[in-house]
């Protein structure tokens, strides 16, 4: 196969114009193309007057790959396609060894977890929470009833906190060995729809994402593998440097050689319980912010301009950055087009938001974390846990500012730059439930992701046409971006001073986001398949 790139269609094209222009493209001769398949489409938006682009990537086979190349010798855009099949390091001993523990059912425990089973280690999966169908109802309480359930909600349960989310499936992390196309290929076997392999902002949304998880979990079963949910791990046994087991909060000790904690990033009664068991970490920057929505069409026209609703485009994104004369950055993080800003606390009496959008993307809001960046050096320099207690402190704090009932505090976005309190809203209705009890966000944050979020907004507006409008809705408060601390490892991918422990994922300080979650987990399964120990 070659690997054509910069192909370069009108987004109204035909059906059937890719093989005549991939012909054109590449001189073809008759009958010299056998086949092709889109590898990634992405739109170039840069001349929208001269008519919107889609570009693809397509991988081509042809009757003489040697004779092409050497016709199209120079030319950069076209090469081998590089070899992306995903191959084991390794098959799991005939007998005499422990079978390792999964802590955690996110992206990162799921992939690791499978890749496990599929290598024949039939691993063991410890999950505080429940199976995605149970802990979708326990969810919806605390959104339509303002009942939380601690233990089961939008952080912890089967399919991790990115089973309520917009289900992006794109990353920046760098991935030589395609592990990420991995990932695609075995959701696409699990049911998400096939373009996710060629999309270049991939999604899936959190409907299929749960029905999704529920078929991967069936594989591992089949595998060998064990799921078991509601089983917290409350302590950890550690001998020499060297783990050997778990406490659950049941009482029961599972011995083991190894585990991999792929815990997520609000798991803090197990960062604590590290912490505490002297399991090297550190603190690490993370972002706080408020969610903003605007309605989804201002942003389509500001995106597409004239191109606005074209079904093939679909619900349009976007990404800032503004650095702030205080010398903070303020960006957007988890743009969830078309979509709601959701309850993402875990924990009683605090309040926390995040996005989420279903795969159609056609609820009538956008919303994106308007956050600024924090780092432990300047923030919160008391050590590894210290940014754990800023974010508590800050959830706390805004579910009394929303009135104590999981409600969130808001404001709408003239308002808050004027600094004065909402009363009222306008056109913009939030989506957050249980809802939205307006006020005042100044006091919200620390001051200086006030002072730079308000400097931010007018500068943004100056991007996107009507994002600073006075009657966009902010919501608070964001602190979940990432976890505040990193459970450092090694080369190994093992704790630098507990061997056996394989802390990964987003809870661990290593992914942020599905897709980097999941490539973590499958490095992580590889690293304990080749140092798995018979039992000595």
């Amino acid at each position: 196969m070659l690997r054509l790139t910069e192909l370069n269609l009108p987004i109204d094209h035909a059906d059937d114009a890719l093989e005549p222009a991939i012909a054109r493209r590449l001189k073809l001769r008759e009958g010299e193309l056998k086949s092709f398949t889109v590898f990634k489409r992405s739109h170039d938006a840069r001349q929208r007057k001269l008519g919107l682009q889609f570009v693809y990537i397509v991988d081509v086979a042809v009757t003489d790959e040697a004779a092409l190349l050497g016709r199209l010798r120079g030319d950069r855009n076209v090469s081998p396609t590089p070899d992306m099949d995903y191959r084991f390091v390794t098959t799991a001993p005939p007998a005499g060894t422990r079978r390792p523990l999964v802590v955690g059912f996110g992206p990162c425990g799921i992939f690791a977890c499978l890749v496990l089973a599929q290598m024949g280690f039939r691993p063991i999966v410890l999950e505080r929470g429940k199976a995605v169908r149970e802990r979708t109802k326990d969810t919806w309480d605390l959104w339509r009833r303002g009942v939380l359930h601690p233990e089961s909600n939008v952080q912890f349960g089967e399919g991790g906190a990115g089973t309520f989310s917009d289900g992006k499936l794109y990353t920046q992390i760098k991935d030589p060995r395609y592990l990420g196309r991995k990932v695609l290929q075995e959701f696409v076997k699990a049911g998400a729809p096939p373009e996710i392999l060629y999309a270049a902002r991939p999604h899936i949304g959190t409907f299929r994402l749960a029905s999704m998880v529920e078929k991967m979990r069936r594989e591992i079963e089949r595998l060998g593998g064990e799921i078991r949910f509601e089983q917290r791990v409350t302590d950890v046994l550690i001998e020499g440097g060297h783990l050997r087991g778990v406490v659950l909060a049941s009482g029961e000790t599972i011995e083991c050689d190894q585990a991999i904690f792929a815990v997520g990033h609000s798991a803090r009664d197990t960062f604590r319980l590290l912490h505490r068991r002297a399991v090297y970490m550190e603190a690490k920057p993370f972002s706080l912010g408020f969610r903003i929505e605007h309605p989804q069409s201002l942003i389509d026209r500001a995106r597409h301009g004239r191109f606005a609703g074209n079904p093939k485009l679909g619900a349009a994104d976007y990404k800032l950055v503004h650095h702030a004369a205080n010398g903070r950055s303020v960006y957007s993080f988890c743009m969830c087009p078309g979509g709601t800003v959701v309850a993402a606390t875990s924990e009683p009496n605090r309040v926390a938001t995040n996005g989420m959008s279903q795969y159609s993307r056609n609820e009538r809001n956008a919303n994106a974390g308007i956050v600024v960046g924090i780092t432990p050096e300047v923030d919160y320099p008391d050590g590894p846990l210290a940014g754990l207690a800023l974010q508590e402190q800050l959830e706390s704090q805004a579910y009394l500012l929303g009135g104590s009932t999981y409600e969130a505090p808001g404001q709408l976005v003239g308002d808050f730059l004027a600094d004065r309190a909402s009363t009222t809203l306008g056109s913009v209705i939030p989506s957050y439930k249980p809802g939205v009890k307006l006020g005042d966000l100044g006091g919200a944050l620390p001051a200086f992701a006030i002072e730079a979020i308000r400097e931010a907004l007018p500068a943004f507006g100056r991007q996107i046409r009507g994002f600073d409008a006075p009657e966009a809705v902010l919501t608070g408060i964001e602190t979940r971006t990432s976890s505040p601390v990193r459970i450092t490892r090694g080369e190994d991918l093992q704790s630098l001073n507990v061997k056996g422990l394989y802390p990964g994922g987003e809870g661990a300080g290593y992914a942020g986001g599905i897709l980097s979650a999941a490539v973590d987990g499958i490095r992580l399964a590889e690293a304990v398949a080749q140092a798995h120990a018979p039992i000595g």
